[in-house]
């Protein structure tokens, strides 16, 4: 059950960050991901927190953040965004991978969505990552590491 924004709590490591916007932009710090930028609401939810607990708008907000961020740095359209499942996590706090995409990284298995809004909401603890097509967007559901799809 999505939890109100008003009863999430500060995430600890956002508390670092300047307290505007809901969002914390940082650069990835693992050595071989430098290139590559990070998303992370600063409210927090369970252990692991899970996309499910962000009410709709809360995802559509995040989901657009993310993109426009990648969209910032990767202007030719050649980014990718990208939740890993909550097994493949390496931290609890939910976060979004961006970064530039490999190249011949479709696999056939998407969702044409028109924006962020409609992002599905992948099963409980799955993964998801989503990259542009032309004037809309391909959502890849139940991906469990939807970041390996983006350059190291």
């Amino acid at each position: 059950k999505p939890r109100s924004a008003t009863a999430w709590a500060l995430a600890p490591s956002a508390r670092k960050h300047p307290a505007s916007g809901q969002y914390v932009f940082r650069r990835d710090t693992t050595p071989d991901r430098r290139h590559r930028w990070l998303a992370r609401p600063r409210c927090h939810g369970s252990h692991p927190h899970r996309l499910a607990e962000m009410t709709p708008e809360q995802r559509t907000g995040y989901w657009a953040a993310a993109i426009s961020k990648a969209r910032e740095v990767w202007p030719e359209d050649n980014w990718g965004v990208a939740l890993n499942s909550t097994v493949k996590r390496t931290q609890c706090h939910i976060h979004i991978h961006i970064g530039k995409l490999l190249p011949d990284f479709e696999d056939g298995t998407f969702v044409v969505i028109d924006d962020p809004s409609q992002v599905p909401l992948p099963k409980d603890g799955d993964g998801v990552w989503v990259h542009p097509a032309g004037n809309r967007l391909h959502a890849h559901i139940e991906e469990p590491a939807g970041e390996l799809k983006l350059e190291r």
